[in-house]
């Protein structure tokens, strides 16, 4: 009778950042211009890979992916908050919501296991480099793509299923910029203990999983260069790594803090602005890192604006 009683939520509204009109301004073109530099640098990143007949190898063959991934995930979150920045009212529908939560945690749980797979992509090459391009054939790594692809995004789907299925009624204010589980889970007029469990084993098992398949590729990596390979060019071999553990370190770290607590230890202030950082922030940050640390990437941006110059 107590459910009977409670009106069902049709729509979802977000708390968003701040109330007041100038500081709304501002945080809006911050974020228009970090979404800026996030889709040219990525999709610059995808087409350098594409047109450059140097860049043809598995490492950016997965880096094309990474790009086109941080793409994905900032496109679901952040044009929908720079619309709410401004907006009077920051509603979402149901469906709206559900499509944002599921994309969302496609995109990034497919992240997760792709930096697994590019940390293989760097053992076989440094371990094994005679068998390289033996081990990381074109089937093996469209394979590995399509499979991290096709978890990624069924793994999400279960997660939206078990979030979207509870009961939402009473308050619809969504304490937080994007559809995510925790500010969700305050919602839902449910017994959400059961779904809380699921959301931390699978977490657990999605995170930890990815990560160990890293630490093992570089404990290889590393008893080889400091082994065998470490007076013949040792160094230069583990720089085309240190980008990679650049952004696994700031990608893992952050997920690590956000999904692997108690319920209990959650503020969701706190967690909406360290989102900030990991929804908005990192998909800016890999190209980057990528590109800037890179100097195969930073010679065919050359050689691009070189043949660029001949033909005008």
């Amino acid at each position: 009778m107590l459910m009977k009683n409670r009106t069902q939520v049709i729509e979802f509204v977000f708390s968003g950042f701040i109330d007041h009109p100038k500081l709304q301004v501002v945080l809006f073109f911050i974020f228009l211009v970090i979404y800026i530099v996030t889709l040219g640098a990525n999709l610059g990143i995808i087409l350098l890979i594409r047109m450059d007949p140097q860049l043809q190898s598995p490492m950016y063959f997965f880096l094309s992916h990474m790009a086109f991934i941080d793409a994905g995930y900032s496109s679901t979150v952040t044009p929908k908050a720079m619309m709410d920045i401004l907006a009077e009212r920051k509603t979402i529908s149901i469906a709206g919501c559900a499509t944002q939560f599921y994309m969302f945690d496609g995109f990034v749980i497919t992240e997760l296991f792709l930096l697994s797979v590019m940390a293989y992509d760097r053992y076989v090459a440094i371990c094994n480099p005679l068998l390289y391009s033996v081990v990381m054939s074109k089937k093996l790594c469209t394979t590995l793509v399509a499979s991290v692809y096709i978890y990624g995004f069924v793994s999400s789907g279960v997660q939206t299923l078990l979030t979207f299925r509870l009961s939402f009624c009473g308050s619809n204010i969504i304490n937080h910029f994007y559809c995510n589980d925790p500010p969700l889970l305050a919602l839902s007029c449910s017994d959400t203990q059961q779904k809380e469990i699921q959301l931390l084993v699978l977490s657990g098992i999605n995170l930890t999983s990815s990560l160990m398949t890293i630490i093992v590729s570089y404990t290889y990596i590393l008893s080889t260069i400091f082994g065998k390979h470490f007076k013949n060019g040792g160094h230069k071999a583990f720089s085309t790594c240190a980008s990679h553990l650049t952004a696994v370190i700031i990608f893992y770290g952050t997920l690590f803090f956000m999904y692997l607590q108690p319920s209990s230890a959650h503020s969701l202030d706190y967690d909406k602005m360290v989102s900030v950082f990991y929804a908005v922030m990192i998909p800016m940050l890999n190209p980057l890192i990528y590109s800037l640390r890179n100097k195969e990437v930073k010679g065919a941006l050359r050689r691009l604006m070189g043949r660029k110059r001949l033909s005008q």
